[in-house]
């Protein structure tokens, strides 16, 4: 049976453990090019994931395979275990296309109507939907007005109210705030944490690697058509770089040798240290240098992130 919007109330452990989404061992090739290898990966009911990889990676082909845009050569996308291709699976599935997708010369609400009835809206619920997402995008106050005298991030709340009004259980966003400001920015997230509260399931791909830190509570990284690393931050730290801080130092006066613990970066033209525990080791590095004529004028201190762990496995930016 199909999950529905008024799926009974389950256990905490049962909501944290159904799959809401899967890809499984997805190939997809055009002509001469395999696009997909073999990806699998999956995504709880509730779960927030973040899903990125560099330019060329097979992302986009991803992307369309799970939204059932494209089938795949082999595998298969399962949604609530029931194929993504079956109509009535799709209305559980929300797609925030990049590129806007609202039509210019309509007004706020007509846009929302139009998108509402697409996906099975009618009479009293289209209003009732219409009129709630003008409230959470807030634009209640530019309803009537045309959509192309919006900002761009008035344009990007339009855009994802549009992919909602049908509640579904899972949402699939590309890049929903490119070439939007900080503010415009921000609210949008605001938006998704409420939905995400409500209970839906985020999958976001995006350019931006702090919104993946911040905004999801496990990262799948894809390079070459293949899942390269899946898992929380923390996980993914310990397992390519390690949690090891790296202290950067401005030393001045005549040391007779860097001290135990401090070596010399070439690149960086400045002293580096590597310790498990700042508060601990810091001062120790310090006296050390002190001790042999050295003089620390200035220091940064740097955690390993999720752009040193992106760089470590596709040894690219996730721009380029």
């Amino acid at each position: 049976m199909i999950p529905t919007l008024a799926t009974s109330v389950k256990t905490e452990t049962e909501v944290e453990t159904q799959e809401a989404l899967r890809v499984e061992n997805v190939w997809k090739k055009y002509g001469s090019n395999q696009a997909l290898r073999g990806t699998s990966f999956s995504v709880k009911a509730g779960e927030r994931l973040a899903l990125l990889g560099p330019n060329g990676a097979g992302k986009t082909t991803l992307i369309r395979t799970m939204c059932g845009r494209i089938r795949p050569d082999s595998g298969r996308v399962l949604l609530f275990d029931r194929p993504i291709q079956e109509p009535s699976v799709l209305q559980l599935l929300g797609v925030i296309p990049q590129d806007l997708a609202i039509y210019p010369d309509l007004t706020a609400r007509e846009n929302l109507e139009c998108f509402g009835r697409l996906h099975g809206l009618r009479s009293t619920r289209l209003k009732d939907r219409v009129d709630w997402a003008l409230d959470w995008i807030g634009l209640t106050d530019r309803a009537h007005d045309l959509t192309s005298k919006f900002s761009g991030g008035m344009k990007r709340r339009v855009n994802i109210a549009c992919g909602v009004l049908h509640k579904p259980r899972v949402l699939l966003l590309d890049e929903p705030t490119v070439g939007v400001d900080p503010q415009s920015r921000q609210r949008i997230f605001d938006m998704l944490d409420e939905l995400h509260l409500q209970g839906t399931s985020i999958v976001l791909t995006t350019h931006h690697l702090d919104e993946a830190e911040q905004r999801s509570d496990r990262i799948v990284i894809v390079d070459h058509g293949q899942v390269i690393a899946e898992g929380e931050l923390s996980e993914l730290i310990a397992n390519t770089t390690g949690t090891e801080r790296l202290v950067t130092m401005d030393i001045s006066g005549l040391m007779v040798a860097a001290p135990v613990g401090v070596r010399w970066d070439q690149e960086r033209n400045r002293y580096l240290a590597s310790v498990d525990n700042v508060a601990e080791e810091l001062p120790r590095i310090l006296d050390r240098i002190r001790s042999v004529g050295g003089l620390v004028k200035d220091l940064e201190v740097h955690q390993p992130n999720l752009h040193d762990v992106f760089l470590y496995l596709t040894g690219k930016e996730l721009r380029e």
